[in-house]
């Protein structure tokens, strides 16, 4: 049996990334009833917020659901004992140290999964005892690693270290690419960008309609002085790269961040002034679609994919 299924209890080896005002508790419940593994996103919510979530998507589903914390988030301590007061069964970490709170988890009877960039945060992942680890390529959405390095490099470099259940993410959006991540090492598949454009997502309509009509070279990378993150173009994409190239420093380019620039983007919908976090793989899709639907054309795709290959 798949290693990830397994250690989730799921049908197929698709996870839902916990994007930031993306990954409320529709979505999440929607993945999790489709048969995959849905993840309540707590990056952006207070952790009053969060427990109304995660009550909801108990009512919404029978299925197993997980909640992403990014550990650099204030209130971190708070969260923890929300999600062992909640009964919460599977927490994926990502942006910090996966030792800090891997064993409080853990000894809670709490599965834990930690986001990396690199094989040598793989290892780190090991020695802090996660369950499972998810290598994202920097093809993906929203915050990333420094090292640039993409999922066709990056899954089998970890897969070669480590021998825990490996999850692929970063430009993975349709069933011949999870097949690719499987061919390359991979057990199963978090996917964002396309979970952030469905119908059950919590993101803004004219935030979804934009990621939608973008073409190839439509994201890039910038940031890299602070916190790197993949933007789509707008006007506040526009202003960073202008800010980054007459040489501005990283207080300058924090001052321009300001706060709250995620969710003028994502969840208010303003394509201007916002900051408009999407992965590369956006440009590959035109219309929006239910979590249902994706998850149907995920499974059919990866079968189609895995029939037209040949074999010399």
């Amino acid at each position: 049996m798949n290693r990830i299924c397994q250690l989730f209890g799921i049908k197929y080896p698709i996870i839902q990334g916990g994007m930031v005002w993306c990954s409320g508790w529709r979505l999440a419940a929607a993945v999790s009833n489709a048969g995959g593994l849905g993840l309540i996103g707590a990056g952006s919510m207070r952790p009053e917020i969060l427990q109304e979530h995660i009550c909801k998507c108990k009512a919404a589903t029978d299925r197993p659901f997980g909640v992403n914390v990014p550990l650099m988030y204030p209130q971190i301590e708070d969260i923890m004992q929300l999600l062992v007061d909640e009964r919460v069964k599977i927490v994926f970490t990502s942006a910090g140290n996966p030792k800090n709170w891997t064993g409080y988890l853990k000894e809670r009877d709490i599965k834990v999964v930690h986001v990396v960039s690199s094989s040598k945060f793989a290892l780190k992942c090991e020695e802090a005892g996660v369950d499972a680890i998810v290598a994202e390529g920097f093809e993906a959405g929203g915050h990333n690693g420094r090292e640039e390095t993409t999922t066709f490099c990056l899954i089998p470099a970890v897969r070669r270290s480590t021998s825990l259940p490996l999850l692929a993410a970063g430009g993975v959006g349709t069933g011949a690419q999870m097949l690719a991540a499987f061919a390359l090492g991979a057990e199963g598949v978090q996917i964002g960008t396309r979970f952030a454009l469905t119908e059950e997502s919590s993101a803004h309509p004219a935030f979804k309609q934009h990621c939608l009509d973008l073409e190839e070279g439509d994201t890039k990378l910038l940031l890299k002085k602070l916190t790197p993150a993949r933007l789509a173009k707008g006007g506040f994409k526009t202003a960073v790269e202008e800010a980054e190239a007459r040489g501005a420093s990283p207080e300058e380019l924090r001052e321009l961040l300001g706060r709250g620039r995620a969710k003028k983007g994502i969840f208010e919908g303003d394509l201007e002034e916002g900051e408009l976090e999407i992965g590369q793989i956006a440009a590959l899709f035109r219309r929006q679609q239910t979590v249902a639907e994706v998850m149907n054309e995920l499974i059919s795709d990866y079968q189609t994919a895995r029939e037209q290959i040949d074999i010399w």
